[in-house]
């Protein structure tokens, strides 16, 4: 950040066009961020808990539990002080640590559901190997590499937006600091800063999506020369949660980063989903139809209830 930068501040607009909705945006976006925690914290306690659970496909979806977790946390508190009735506005150096969080979590969400991927690949296309493809070395190699990658990719992108200077507006139409909207406010030519920066999330998007289809293209093949019904059935189920997921997660990236035109109400009702929503409903999608982590939670409810009422 250079010394000449003037502004200090920022100051968070909100939502558009909801003025007058703080105290239901409030509840709702409190209930959903409290229901993300709660859900994604107990998936996170049964695998660690269930020795049954200890395998890579649960590891990867420990990962993501705790992405869940951190996730929404870069924006909802903010959020729901300032719909409380407090300031709105946020530190240069707040806005900053925003923005990294925010794509240095986005970018590593990426990286994992690609690793999922090809976890799911190994197990249907490989099962004889599978042990020994996705051994315990591997598995944390592939996780640190997720940490590593969002990190250096994060890293990049906030240190081209917050190296301009700012001295002129610092309303951010938003609730969060973002690229879309924190950029535009800078002072100076944002054309290499905002090149780079849509190169490097579409790169990073679509990379991991072709990796991801180019992985489950193998799986499919693989599924149909399965000889029975049930086994089909049963590859297809291990399968569809994860492909959920990726829908849920890829369609707001590319709503709001890779198209040429931007609506900051469409963008802020995206993101929410994006922020609140989608996290808050992983743990419904990887449990509805697993009976495995259906029976660990149970346990660990068990467990609670007995403790409580000791």
């Amino acid at each position: 950040m250079r010394n000449h930068t003037v502004v200090i501040k920022f100051i968070l607009m909100g939502i558009p066009h909801t003025k007058g909705l703080e105290t239901e945006l409030f509840i709702l976006f409190l209930t959903f961020y409290l229901l993300t925690l709660l859900g994604n914290l107990l998936i996170l306690t049964a695998i660690i808990s269930s020795s049954q659970l200890h395998t890579p496909m649960y590891f990867f979806l420990a990962n993501l539990s705790m992405f869940d977790i951190f996730f929404p946390s870069v924006s909802s508190p903010k959020m729901l002080l300032y719909l409380m009735g407090y300031s709105h506005t946020i530190s240069f150096q707040g806005c900053a640590s925003q923005l990294f969080f925010y794509h240095f979590l986005g970018c590593t969400e990426c990286f994992l559901y690609t690793v999922m991927a090809y976890d799911r690949f190994a197990a249907i296309c490989h099962p004889l190997r599978y042990t020994v493809i996705m051994n315990q070395w591997v598995c944390t190699i592939l996780t640190t590499g997720t940490w590593l990658g969002g990190c250096l990719h994060a890293a990049v992108l906030t240190f081209l937006i917050f190296k301009l200077p700012y001295c002129g507006p610092n309303e951010v139409n938003y609730f969060f600091c973002d690229i879309p909207v924190v950029l535009p406010l800078a002072c100076a030519d944002i054309s290499l800063a905002q090149m780079v920066s849509f190169t490097n999330v579409g790169i990073v998007a679509l990379l991991c999506f072709l990796l991801i289809v180019m992985s489950y293209i193998r799986i499919v093949f693989s599924i149909l020369k399965i000889h029975s019904s049930e086994g089909r059935r049963r590859a297809f189920s291990t399968c569809s949660a994860h492909l959920t997921s990726i829908l849920l997660f890829y369609g707001p990236v590319v709503l709001i980063y890779l198209r040429p035109a931007s609506t900051p109400w469409l963008d802020s009702v995206i993101q929410v989903l994006n922020n609140i929503v989608t996290p808050s409903l992983n743990p419904l999608i990887y449990t509805l139809r697993n009976k495995e982590v259906k029976l660990a939670l149970r346990k660990v409810l068990h467990q609670v209830v007995n403790t409580s009422g000791v």
